[in-house]
């Protein structure tokens, strides 16, 4: 049985049909593409599939594809403009926290609700933000770099 849900992604609105048992990250990336979310734990613990939906970043690998009916959805793909990265995209590429990037699309849409909700966090306030979200290569150091000087490129502007 397929149910039938509304929800925009990335500012495209959807309809689609789908199974009940089907979760966000699978209706993301293998009924439309956007391959940003990775399936890596499917136990919602390292961060990978991480999305933004309603403004706050979750697991969507927990997320059932029909809890998102009417959300609206970000994801890796959908933060720059066109070929133009976003501010927060930037900072992660000129303070070097971009490794393999296999973290970086979950890392960067934490960042980006945390930096939305809160512009000026404090180091800890980074900190307890991206602690969900597992960097297999990287130490952190360059990522809370990144953040914060996203932060205050966003203040100066």
């Amino acid at each position: 049985m397929q149910n039938k849900m509304e929800l925009k992604i990335n500012g495209k609105d959807y309809v689609l049909d789908v199974e009940p048992t089907m979760t966000l990250l699978e209706l993301i990336r293998d009924r439309l593409g956007l391959t940003g979310a990775k399936d890596a734990c499917g136990e919602g613990v390292c961060g990978a599939c991480t999305v933004i939906m309603d403004g706050k970043a979750v697991n969507s690998c927990l997320v059932l594809a029909r809890e998102a009916q009417g959300s609206e959805i970000i994801t890796i793909e959908g933060l720059g403009k066109g070929s133009e990265l976003d501010p927060l995209q930037e900072a992660f590429i000129q303070h070097g926290a971009v490794h393999c990037g296999y973290c970086m699309p979950g890392m960067i849409l934490t960042a980006k609700a945390l930096l939305d909700e809160n512009p000026h966090p404090t180091t800890e306030q980074i900190k307890e933000a991206i602690s969900g979200n597992i960097c297999r290569c990287n130490g952190y150091v360059e990522i809370i770099e990144a953040i914060q000087l996203a932060a205050n490129k966003e203040a100066t502007e």
